[in-house]
Formats: structure tokens, sequence, C-alpha cells
């Protein structure tokens, strides 16, 4: 495995997984996880980043990840979960980012759902690209299924297919490897166009219990669809994990 070099020092990035000393306002939980993740060249994601943010590199390079998984028990910290509303799947492809202040996080290029209001609530609140998506998730003999197609038809590829077996032992990444690197992350960035802001929100769970993937079927259409440049090859690094309970805290002004 690579060795991380950064001009961030690992403390601060450690230093993300602690809590915020405030009250969260979301509670939900993240449940089968796959995160597929390639190298590109850092300026071909620099140039879709919002004023503020500069690329998070990993031997010199740029990520960007398709991470689907499925949401449960989404809700605010003062209301119960509700049927219909609280348990739904997302797929997002996300790359990796530090702000004017050397905090590292996400930024996500797209978040796609089935849900409507959820989907209003993460785009009005969050400031976040969330997209309506038709979307199909199943368990079959421990093989994760995973189905999502955009009800934007100008997108291209819009239609886009996991299957993926979570395999080997377990393991939690460690802090220098690129595993840490790619998954270990508790802060998104957001960007207000109507107000040309940059917003930061926290999110808190347990280090993530990882395994390795036997990767039967996999799409890169997200990529072409935000406008990015399509990798070529496998993916360089194919990871899953079972789930973490999630916390979320409010978003605020960077700067």
């Amino acid at each position: 495995m690579s060795i991380y070099q950064s001009n961030i020092p690992l403390a601060d990035r450690l230093i993300e997984r602690v809590p915020p000393h405030r009250s969260p306002v979301m509670y939900q939980r993240w449940d089968e996880l796959l995160f597929l993740h390639w190298s590109v060249d850092v300026s071909e994601v620099a140039q879709h980043l919002p004023p503020g943010l500069r690329v998070d590199s990993f031997d010199g390079k740029a990520w960007v990840g398709i991470v689907p998984f499925t949401m449960r028990g989404v809700r605010p910290r003062f209301l119960p979960a509700v049927a219909g509303l609280s348990n739904f799947p997302e797929l997002n492809l996300r790359t990796y980012v530090v702000d004017d202040q050397g905090r590292p996080g996400v930024w996500f290029f797209s978040l796609d759902t089935p849900k409507r209001i959820p989907n209003w609530i993460a785009r009005t609140f969050f400031h976040l690209n969330y997209r309506q998506a038709r979307m199909h998730v199943n368990m079959n003999n421990f093989t994760c299924i995973y189905r999502s197609e955009l009800r934007d038809r100008s997108k291209i590829h819009q239609t886009q297919e996991y299957v993926w077996r979570r395999r080997g032992k377990s393991f939690h990444a460690e802090p220098s490897e690129l595993e840490f690197f790619l998954v270990e992350r508790y802060r998104l960035f957001a960007y207000s166009k109507a107000k040309k802001r940059l917003l930061t929100g926290r999110v808190h769970h347990e280090p993530y219990t990882l395994q390795f993937v036997e990767l039967e079927r996999y799409t890169k259409g997200l990529f072409d669809n935000n406008g990015l440049v399509m990798p070529s090859g496998e993916p360089i690094s194919a990871l899953a994990s079972a789930g973490v309970n999630v916390l979320i805290f409010p978003m605020e002004i960077v700067g």
C-alpha cells in the first residue's frame, strides 16, 4: 500500500473523528456501503470545485469514488423515523478536498435517491446536488444487487448497476494508508450558488469495519453525467462495509 504524502498533518485528519461539542440535527444509519475509487489528474477535479476548496491528493493524484449504499432510520433529532420516508438507497459520486483552513472533507458531485422529500430537504438546507432516481436494492445469498436510473432523461449513461459481495476478514483502515484517506471522512462541503458561499457540515460515526469486495458488475456512467472524464480500467480500490450509525451536525458558513 502507498503511504500518504500531504501538507496536512495526520493529526489534523484524526481530530476530525472527534464529534463536535453540540447536538446533532439528524440521526441515520448507512448500510451495505460499496466504495469504488479511481485516481485522476488533480486538474480534472480542480476545475469542478467551488471557490475556497482545493484537491486533497494521495500520491499526487485526486481520487473520485462511486458509493452506493442504503440509508435507514433517517430522522431529525426531535422526531421518530417515518415509514416510507426514513429508509431508502443512495448513490453518490464524490471526491476529496481541503478548505482554506486545512480541514479535509468530501465534495459531492451528485447524490441520487428515489425520495422527493428528503431530496428537497438536502438540496434546500444542505445545498447538496441531490437528484431524483428510480432505485432498487436486493440482497441475494449475501450478494448486494443495486440498480439506479436517473429520472432526468437528458443525462447520459443514466442507468447504473452494481453487484458485489463482501469477502475476507474485516479490518479497520490504518491512518497512513490509502483506505483511510478514501473512507474515513467526517466533514462534507457544499456551495450555495444563490448566496455564493461555501458551507461545511460534520458527520460522526465509528470507524468503518471494512472488507474487500468480490465485484461482479459495475458501471462508471456517473463520471459522464457529472461532466468528468471517464476513468480507464478497473477501480484501484474496491472496499465494502456492513454499515455504521451516523450523527449529522448542522451546516455552517466557512470563513
